[in-house]
Parts: C-alpha cells; structure tokens; sequence
C-alpha cells in the first residue's frame, strides 16, 4: 500500500496508453510526483513541465492527455490545473487500505528487503580511553544508532564499530603518572575521572620537570614494542573506561559488535604503506612521506611522520582495508563530526588512487556541533557536560513533571527513564545533522510542540483510547475515517516507508523525527475533533479504532528508529 508507486504506476500507463512510443517507468513517475502546498490542490501533483520536451507538447495538453486516460479504484478524481495533474485519492479505499496493511504487519511497516544479503559498516561514538563520555560525543552516539537501526529494519545486516581512541603518546604519560602517583584501588574506585586526574597531574608536575615527558614517550614505546606490563596497565585503563561508558551505553540502549580501536590497527599498517609505496603514491617531503593531493584541491596527507611515526589516517587506511576484508561491507558509514571533512576527502580520494573501487561504497556521515544552554563547550576552559550527568539530570527533571501532572502514575522511575533519555535523543536528532545543537531544557522537555514527551505522549494517549475501548468488537466500516483530520493521519500513515528509505538513503534520520512528530500531531488534532468510541456507532467506532491501533504502531516504530523509546501510560 505505498500509495505513491501505485499512483505513479497508474500514471505511467496512462502515458503509454495516451503516448505512442512513451516508455515512462512507474520510479521515473514517483521521483516526479509531489505534494501540493493546499488540500484543495490534491493528495499528489504531476508537474508535466519536465515531459514537455520528450513528449513534445504543452505540459497543460500533456496534464490533459494523462486525465483522460486514468481511471483506478484508488483514485477518485484528477484534475489539470495549468502545467500540472492534481490526483485526488479515493478515502474510503486509502483508508482501508493504509490501515489494514499497518495492522498486517505490527511494528514492521515501513521495513524493506532491499538490503538483504548486503552488509553495512557503521563508525560511530568512537569514544577515547581514560576520557569522559561528555555531550559531544550524543550525536556521532545516536545518529550511528539510528542508523544502524534504519539498515536493520531494510534487510542489511549490520557492523557498528566502536573506534576506540586507544593509541598516542598521553598513554605512555598515563601510566608513568600511574605508577608515580596512582594505585589501583583509586583507578578502581574513581573509574576514567581518577584517570584524568592522573593525566592532568602528570602535565602539572612535567612543567616544573621536563623530564617527566621522556619518561612518558618512554612508557608509550614499551606499549608500542608490547612490553608485557605496558600492555597489562594500558588493558586494564581500556577495561575501566569500557566499564565507566557501559553506564551510559545502557541508558541510551546502545550496542555495539566491535571495539576494534587504534591500537587494534597497530599491526596492520605496514601493508598499506607498503602498498602506497609501491604503487608510487608515497613523496619524500620535510623527512616525512605523504601522498600529494594538490591537483585534487587538497593538501598532502601525512602517512608516515619523518620519525616514522603513524597518524590518523595511516590507521583509518588499515581499518579501511580489514573492514572490507573482513565485513565484505557493500557500504561503510562513519559517523564523524563535520571538522573532519578533509580528512575523509583525502581518505576516500587515497583509496580511490591505489585504485580499490570500493572506495566508492564509503562514506562520511558529518554532523554539527552540541552548545550547551547557549554556550559553547570547551574542554580547555573547563566547561563540558558529562553525557551521564546530562541523561540522570533528564530523568530526574521527568520524574518532577510525572509527579506534577501524573502522581498516581505506575512505574514512574521507568516512566521517567524513557522520558527524560528519549528527550535527549529527540532533541539530538529532531534537526538536520549538519545543524549545530544548543540543547536547553525547556525545550527538551516540554510536552509540547516538536519534542520527544509530546510524541510519547501521543503514543500513550493511543495506548489508553485502546485499552479503553479492549471489550469492543465489530467490523470496520472505513467510511467513517474519510474526514479531512482522518484523511491527514492516513497520508502520513501512508508516507511513512518513503520517509524510512529517504531517511536510509541521505544518511539523515531527523527525517524519521519528524515525520513521527507531524503524525503525532495529525493524529491529536483528529482525537479532538472527533469522537473516536461511540456506542451507537459501532462499526464507525471499529474503524476510527483502527486507525488509532495503525497510528500507535507507527509512532512507535519511529520512535525506535530514532532509538527513543515508547511509554504506554504517561
């Protein structure tokens, strides 16, 4: 019941039939069709303009033409209105339709099999070691999680991959202040910020000792050589931080199937200098070897330092490389702030030189910065929000506000978990990605307009007219759900596999939100304009239930999509 390709599919044969020699397709027809900014302008718009020069004719005698010849049960009328064919669905068959093929299919509508038998690999979170999981880190966390859940419910099957930042110098200089000034039961019971602590005395106490810092890169060496207790001390810091942000992973309902970090790479990069070297992509410059790029408009790329040191991109060529002959990925997302365009540019432009076309399947999912209450955050100033602090804070502001308007509340500490997490998320996810975020809390948690508890209350509010209405039994007569409030709700009803596979395709899953939120807010409008039980209607009274079941359950799939979850009493 995708209601678009069965539109266009009906308008493509009308072309045929109308056009000796047309070979329009129904994708060519549905990639054209458009929404029309007015109800009275129809449920669906052709602009013929674009046929005009094919067909060679006017495109009001082309909008003509195409009126003459459709004639199906899903549409009740078209009209020509200059250069365009307005396409007015039938309601009664939209209703029925829509509603029953949601209720067919519980929580998978809007699911495809377009991606099975195909493998994506998504980056994302990459959270460093020994450092706090702090606000920043929300949007690359959530928007791979979104994602992830997007490929899963197309048919992919999917690898989210924790890059860890688990490899430099800081490591080295970490465990020399370890073995200085720390011991185990305090990096045990202070978790990472007992290991910050540890980092910033160690900076604190190289300013009045220089030599601290050798003794520091010292350390790394024994790392990087794999001294038995280097590793065994560097092991355990990873283990602590994997603890410490396992809390926060937990509240957001976040997993992931590999940690596989810097450090995992440390082995596996030879191969590609070797292979860069011999392909002639390596140029001497300054003691380091980098690959030129400046005829690509970029500058060059450092692989090897002149101390023969690896970077960033030295590690993220090896991971590429083990990706594809591991995962055998027919796509790779990495979920990345967007200050590292260039980087991605030059590491996509240096796989595309070595000549590997699967460099076309990988791709950069940037985002924007998170500002907190107006203010930007800075770890130099000594102004960041921890994530954890930022996620308890929400639920205990959502526990106010049940207690507020809802005392009598079961479950209220669970209640308010979904609550105040999923306002977080919404609020992260509800904008276009590449839009910077200045997360206030009157904004998340208002329960009204476009946030998170207003489309979880909305979810509730569906749960409750059902419970309610659980003794009631008749069949449907779709009639009744012809009205223009209803006629909204089915549309969106209707739309929503398009926005799953748009969401998919441009990397961007605000557009979930969104639609979620505008469904939300189609359906409230239709709860108070109409009487949705009426005893002496008792099979209107079925269909406006059923539209009711149709909406609850598409709320909440968005909502897991965008990985908010779905209260059923608020």
């Amino acid at each position: 019941m995708d209601m678009k390709k069965i539109i266009a599919r009906h308008i493509a044969e009308a072309a045929k039939s109308s056009f000796e020699g047309c070979a329009m397709q129904t994708q060519d027809v549905a990639a054209m069709l458009e929404i029309p900014p007015e109800k009275k302008l129809g449920d669906y718009a052709l602009p013929c303009f674009k046929l005009s020069k094919t067909l060679r004719k006017a495109p009001p005698a082309i909008a003509s033409a195409l009126a003459e010849h459709i004639a199906c049960e899903e549409i009740e009328r078209v009209q020509v209105v200059g250069g365009y064919l307005n396409v007015f669905l039938n309601r009664g068959q939209l209703a029925k339709g829509i509603v029953e093929a949601v209720l067919s299919q519980p929580g998978r509508w809007g699911s495809s099999s377009e991606g099975v038998g195909k493998t994506v690999c998504l980056d994302y979170s990459s959270i460093n070691i020994a450092k706090r999981f702090h606000i920043g880190h929300l949007s690359t966390t959530m928007i791979g999680h979104s994602l992830r859940r997007i490929y899963d419910f197309c048919g992919y099957k999917t690898v989210s991959i924790n890059h860890l930042g688990d490899w430099g110098t800081q490591f080295g200089k970490m465990i020399c202040a370890y073995k200085k000034w720390g011991n185990r039961e305090q990096v045990e019971a202070g978790g990472v910020q007992a290991m910050v602590d540890l980092y910033v005395r160690f900076h604190q106490e190289a300013e009045k000792d220089p030599a601290l810092e050798d003794e520091g890169r010292a350390w790394f060496k024994r790392i990087e050589d794999g001294d038995e207790e280097a590793m065994s001390i560097f092991t355990w810091f990873k283990e602590v931080t994997l603890k410490d942000t396992q809390r926060v992973y937990d509240m957001l309902g976040v997993t992931f199937d590999s940690y596989a970090g810097e450090s995992f790479y440390n082995d596996k990069m030879e191969p590609v200098v070797r292979e860069l070297r011999e392909k002639g992509l390596l140029t001497k410059s300054q003691g380091a070897e980098v690959v030129m790029l400046d005829e690509y408009g970029m500058p060059p790329a450092i692989v090897l330092r002149s101390d023969g040191a690896t970077l960033y991109i030295t590690r993220d060529l090896a991971a590429a490389f083990y990706r594809h002959h591991t995962y055998h990925f027919d796509k790779c997302l990495y979920v990345v702030a967007y200050q590292q365009n260039l980087h991605f540019k030059q590491l996509f432009k240096i796989l595309e030189l070595m000549g590997h076309e699967w460099y076309q399947n990988m791709e950069h999912v940037s985002f924007g910065m998170v500002s907190y209450e107006g203010r930007a955050l800075s770890t130099r100033e000594g102004y960041v929000v921890y994530l954890e602090d930022l996620l308890n804070r929400a639920v205990e502001k959502a526990r106010e506000i049940i207690e507020e308007k809802s005392p009598n509340l079961p479950n209220k500490d669970e209640v308010a978990r979904q609550v105040g997490v999923g306002a977080v998320v919404y609020f992260d996810l509800h904008n276009d990605r590449n839009k910077d975020i200045d997360f206030r809390w009157e904004r998340a948690l208002n329960f009204d307009g476009e946030t998170g508890p207003y489309v979880q209350y909305t979810h509730a509010r569906c749960c409750s007219v059902l419970r309610k209405a659980a003794h009631l039994s008749a069949k449907p007569d779709y009639s009744a759900v012809t009205d223009d409030e209803a006629s909204d709700v089915l549309m969106l009803l209707s739309r929503f596999p398009e926005t799953v596979s748009k969401a998919m395709e441009q990397s961007e899953p605000s557009l979930i939100t969104r639609h979620t939120t505008q469904l939300a807010q189609a359906y409230n409008k239709y709860y108070f304009e109409h009487r949705i039980v009426e005893e002496s209607d008792p099979a209107g009274t079925a269909a406006r239930l059923a539209l009711t079941s149709a909406v609850r359950d598409v709320i909440r799939t968005g909502l897991y999509l965008i990985g908010v979850e779905a209260p059923e009493r608020m």
